[in-house]
């Protein structure tokens, strides 16, 4: 991801571009990417750097690797959102939205109470963010992060200003257990302002605890309004 003068990095320039290939339609499901010495010669880079960005494109399901064959354009999903942890950038792009991130409140601070505690583990630190995820110009939803960082500690050199949080973790941390509790809210006031919606507005929450090998790495709220989001499937992880 971007580093803290701004500037992109080789692995990160060849994730993107391969990416807005794959999202334009430039590049279609089976198409071929090129082949990992072509990507070396297209940027100047060592096999280490492509590896990188293209495993980070598997990752999010842009991309499958062929024994034998190379890497390709994935199939996308169908509308039936798998419960795993979804890109909200990549979802909304892949139906069309032009997607947008307003990060809202970012501090690092100590740990509160038990739960941040046990989140916050040796050290006792974490990073609190709060943001809106937008898709087309209008409030998509309204999004409470908290991330450890004696689980993620680069973290802390991230601004995003503009990447979600959500989209640079999935690039970031390989998760190894997930925890859902999906309810229905009504939006308080601070948050129906955020949405665009009047107070009290029926809500969906999504609550969600993540762990990298038995280490708790983050917790998130993600709040919709009712009439604009849904979830459907299964409580597993998609396999590559």
């Amino acid at each position: 991801m971007p580093d803290t003068n701004d500037t992109p990095s080789v692995s990160e320039r060849i994730r993107l571009d391969l990416e807005r290939q794959i999202l334009s339609g430039g590049l279609k499901p089976d198409d071929r990417i090129p082949l990992e010495r072509e990507l070396m010669e297209m940027y100047g880079c060592s096999r280490m750097t492509v590896n990188k960005a293209v495993s980070e494109l598997v990752s999010r399901g842009l991309i499958v690797r062929r024994k034998r064959a190379g890497s390709f354009v994935a199939h996308p999903p169908s509308d039936s959102t798998i419960l795993d942890i979804p890109d909200i950038r990549l979802d909304l792009e892949r139906k069309g939205y032009a997607y947008a991130y307003r990060l809202l409140h970012r501090a690092v601070r100590a740990a509160k109470g038990a739960e941040e505690v046990a989140l916050a583990g040796k050290g006792g630190r974490l990073i609190e963010l709060r943001g809106v995820h937008r898709a087309d110009g209008q409030p998509f939803g309204y999004e409470r992060r908290l991330v450890s960082l004696a689980a993620v500690p680069e973290i802390e050199a991230e601004d995003f200003a503009e990447t979600p949080p959500g989209t640079w973790l999935l690039g970031h941390v390989p998760w190894s257990q997930a925890e859902h509790r999906i309810f229905a809210v009504g939006a308080d006031a601070g948050i129906a302002a955020h949405l665009d919606i009047s107070e009290g507005t029926p809500c969906l929450m999504l609550e969600r605890r993540t762990w990298a090998n038995g280490a708790p790495v983050t917790h998130v709220w993600q709040t919709f309004p009712g009439d604009r989001h849904s979830f459907i499937g299964a409580l597993t992880r998609r396999q590559a």
